[in-house]
């Protein structure tokens, strides 16, 4: 029989004379409540995405890995955490952590940069506003490119916003400018997939800006049941829709670019040009010519076998009065 003790007036089983007693079926039971409840709970780690960013983060004394200058053994750490939670069932996204935004944020905050804490407070601040990706067992040197691929998606798609945001009213009808290039861009967008026929088509827009280069990219799949709508992946439609938006509402140069591939048909290659806020259609010697010929040194560059260069089609109304 186990011994029992008395502690505020409670009788408790002695685990020290019988190890399977009430206390440890208690405690196992607890144990294997909490693990279950763990599997509801998400996790999200911070990943630098180069070794330029990991030696800035090597300069507090609280980040240490056993071989504290090389890259390649963090990448190994972090790729080893990702799959011990993905074993427990645990649900794990993937955020890219930015040194320099870290630093800005324990400064905004007046938190020591200097501690676990303040990086995991970060790390959980960008699960639900930064870059992140859901972890399903990719291989680190593939998840790293992609998690990169999703912050200058998200960064472009955050900066065309504020572009729209910030070209203001119609002079004449007071019209919000933005809003109103948004729906035509949204409308554009339908006519361009409508015009391509059936077939899986890429889209390239891209809106030169005083700060930056907007570039966006779309895949759309035509079938050829003509009842059957589009499907385009993903957020790309609406990161596109916007930015051939602030394209067409800052009033500036840039281009488009649609490539589509049909079974049986060679790929065909179609372009346009950004034009005082409209989107004006390229003729096919001028698509050929913008395809053929190098963007950084000008020089003339063979043809792809196997494309057709074809002029645009109309895709876009009249240029608004604004």
């Amino acid at each position: 029989m186990p011994r029992t003790r008395h502690h505020n007036g409670r009788t408790t089983s002695d685990p020290t004379s019988d190890p399977t007693g009430p206390t440890t079926g208690r405690t196992a039971g607890r144990t294997a409540r909490r693990r279950m409840l763990r599997r509801e709970v998400p996790s999200t780690v911070g990943l630098l995405a180069d070794a330029g960013d990991f030696a800035a983060m090597r300069g507090y004394r609280s980040f240490t890995f056993d071989h504290h200058d090389d890259y390649s053994d963090y990448l190994r750490h972090v790729e080893s955490l990702l799959r011990s939670l993905a074993a427990q069932g645990i649900h794990t996204t993937v955020a890219l952590f930015d040194p320099d935004e870290y630093a800005e944020f324990c400064t905004e905050h007046g938190i020591d940069p200097d501690t676990a804490a303040a990086r995991t407070r970060f790390t959980a601040e960008l699960a639900g506003a930064g870059a992140v990706l859901p972890y399903t067992g990719q291989p680190i040197d593939e998840l790293v490119p992609l998690l990169v691929d999703e912050a200058v998606r998200q960064a472009t798609w955050e900066y065309a916003t504020s572009l729209l945001a910030g070209v203001g009213n119609c002079a004449d009808c007071g019209e919000d400018i933005g809003q109103a290039s948004f729906t035509r861009a949204a409308e554009t967008l339908t006519r361009l997939v409508d015009g391509a026929g059936p077939g899986h088509h890429h889209l390239v827009c891209s809106v030169p800006t005083q700060d930056e280069q907007l570039l966006a990219v779309l895949h759309a799949e035509v079938t050829e049941n003509p009842d059957g709508p589009p499907r385009i992946e993903g957020r790309e439609g609406l990161d596109f829709v916007t930015v051939l938006a602030a394209g067409l509402a800052l009033g500036g140069p840039g281009g488009l670019v649609l490539r589509s591939t049909t079974e049986g048909f060679r790929d065909r290659v179609r372009g346009w040009r950004l034009d005082r806020g409209r989107l004006v259609p390229l003729s096919a010697a001028a698509v050929f010519n913008a395809y053929c010929t190098d963007a950084d040194t000008g020089d003339p560059v063979a043809p792809e076998p196997g494309v057709e260069y074809c002029p645009g089609y109309e895709v876009d109304g009249p240029t608004p009065h604004h």
